[in-house]
């Protein structure tokens, strides 16, 4: 039982980190396009909104390593033997590749189908952002009106 409250409670720690920084990071990307986007409405060329898209893209990667590095921080600490295998491990769990040449140690084995799961999530939310950024880059190159949403 004491096995199962320590994987929990780290568990808990670990989705709850990486869902604030996944959260605010976001919002920051969010507020940084929105603002690159109404200030350049009447000069954004094609390859403006493509290096928009870029450098979003490569803000969003960033952000994911970024929750990977913390997880293999944890690994590294109480579970595995060097940073390489500590990152190798969470990059691979994360992405959900998962080939099972490096394994945790039973007291924490659960935790890696716990950050498949939130690496999934994770980047569901990601592309859920890029695909609104690429939708307000399209509505403004046809001119077509934003797409409003009406609460109710």
């Amino acid at each position: 039982m004491m096995t199962f409250a320590r994987q929990a409670g780290t568990a808990v720690f670990l989705v709850g980190l990486t869902l604030w920084i996944q959260c605010a990071g976001i919002a920051v990307l969010i507020r940084w396009a929105r603002a690159s986007i109404e200030q350049g409405v009447a000069r954004l060329s094609s390859l403006h909104a493509a290096v928009l898209m870029i450098r979003f893209s490569i803000w969003v990667i960033g952000l994911h390593f970024l929750q990977i590095f913390f997880w293999s921080v944890f690994y590294r600490l109480y579970c595995l033997p060097s940073w390489e295998s500590s990152f190798y491990f969470s990059a691979s769990s994360y992405s959900t590749v998962g080939y099972g040449d490096v394994i945790l140690p039973r007291v924490f084995r659960l935790l890696g189908p716990i950050e498949s799961v939130t690496g999934i999530l994770m980047c569901g939310i990601s592309v859920s952002c890029l695909f609104a950024v690429a939708t307000r880059l399209v509505e403004r190159e046809s001119g077509a009106p934003p797409i409003q949403f009406v609460n109710k």
